[in-house]
């Protein structure tokens, strides 16, 4: 036998070429905590958050310094928060939709851009009519924001971390919120509604650069066009689905508690028997650091007590607190503020996770009907609630609260008792 027959004996046969490894899914390759990807994204959506609401809600903290500034009603001075509010409802639907074209990131860089340095021209508005106006149209360019950075995240983050991502992002507003409102009253009181106005568009400048500079490219994304049938259809597919509009519901609900509460507070602690300055009424918004904890706390709530079991948690607190402000007392006044802010976000994070969860094709329509309800029950609650306090007082203003806390109970009860029928 000769060498070479010697060595194709012995040799081992080769074995098979494996086959090529399919590609992994595409929820594999989704952003996962601990990535630098997954930090940058969340540090980018904070700070989109924070600018977003820290804008949104400038007014609020300066109400009552409005009021004596331009001679207004509380009622009156209350349609700087809800023009703004109400615009972005309206907007919501229409501006989320470009994202489906134009990229979930282009979207939201214009928007944030676009509000911060409208922001800038609010400080210089000579009457109420101007203010409103203004103030509407940073609404609208707001409302590429919100919606858009859900479905960002439904779709760069593995589905396992979107409660949590989105909890972190939800904290960014509530961040935004309370420092808009904070230093909005710190600086109304030492240099005027005007100048506090100026500072708040600055920083909200600032925010959008630190998102333009770390927000990752969406990967995930496929494009499309926008076609107005197409988007009519999957509206209607969305409004059909009763866990979506409960949802809808449920997040209607609880803002409208929230805009009530946190447009008059300022008017109840400025008058008697309290006679609060403005600067400290603008540090009782610290208690929005509640709600920044009660965020990110979110997902593991959900993951314990399932969506109903967080929702029945959110609304214990959220009524409790409303019942401890009518105490009467500073203390419990704050104590109840705190149960309020907690229970707020605490619902408004597990209610916003879900819909992004529960919608699997169109997650920002799906995202932009909830957060249209939603301020739809912020603008809502701050007319109403106004007008409550006009009326009757700190008691109508609760009254108010109690019964969309009511609503949402009964919407929970009725999902529960749903569960346990088809169980």
């Amino acid at each position: 036998m000769s060498p070479a027959d010697t060595r194709a004996v012995a040799a081992p046969p080769r074995p098979a070429a494996a086959p090529a490894p399919a590609s992994a899914p595409a929820a594999d390759e989704r952003l996962r905590p601990g990535s630098s990807g997954y930090r940058r994204a969340n540090l980018a959506l904070f700070a989109a958050g924070l600018a977003t609401f820290a804008l949104l809600y400038s007014t609020q903290a300066l109400l009552p310094a409005l009021s004596t500034g331009l001679s207004l009603s509380p009622a009156q001075a209350s349609l700087t928060v809800s023009a703004t509010t109400a615009a972005l409802a309206v907007a919501l639907l229409p501006v989320s939709a470009l994202s489906e074209k134009y990229g979930r990131t282009r979207v939201m860089t214009a928007s944030v851009f676009s509000a911060s340095l409208l922001a800038l021209a609010v400080p210089f508005a000579p009457n109420l009519t101007t203010l409103v106006v203004l103030r509407a149209v940073q609404g609208v360019a707001l409302a590429g924001l919100p919606a858009t950075a859900m479905a960002y995240l439904a779709e760069e983050v593995h589905p396992s971390a979107v409660p949590s991502a989105i909890g972190l992002y939800v904290a960014g507003n509530s961040i935004g919120g309370m420092s808009s409102r904070v230093a909005g009253g710190v600086l109304s009181e030492a240099f005027g509604w005007r100048a506090a106005l100026l500072v708040v568009g600055l920083s909200a400048l600032a925010c959008a650069v630190a998102f333009r500079l770390l927000v990752p490219p969406a990967r995930h994304f496929t494009p499309g066009p926008v076609h107005p049938a197409a988007l009519w259809r999957t509206v209607t597919a969305h409004l059909g689905n009763p866990l979506l509009r409960r949802l809808y519901a449920i997040g209607l609900l609880f803002m409208a508690v929230f805009g009530a509460v946190y447009t008059v507070l300022g008017y109840r602690l400025t008058a008697a028997p309290y006679h609060l300055s403005q600067t400290a009424v603008g540090a009782v918004f610290l208690v929005y650091l509640v709600g920044t904890l009660a965020s990110a706390l979110s997902g593991t709530l959900l993951a314990r007590t399932g969506r109903r079991g967080a929702l029945y948690v959110a609304v214990t607190l959220t009524g409790g607190g409303l019942l401890l402000t009518l105490a009467g007392g500073l203390t419990a006044i704050l104590l109840g503020l705190v149960l309020i802010t907690a229970g707020f976000f605490t619902g408004h994070s597990v209610a916003s996770g879900e819909v992004s969860r529960t919608a699997t094709a169109g997650r920002a329509q799906a995202s932009a009907l909830y957060l249209t309800a939603y301020y739809v029950g912020n603008s809502l609650g701050g007319t109403l609630g106004a007008t409550a306090y006009h009326g009757a007082g700190w008691p109508g203003t609760v009254g108010l609260g109690l019964a969309a806390v009511a609503g949402v109970t009964g919407i929970t009860l009725y999902a529960t008792r749903r569960a346990a029928i088809h169980r």
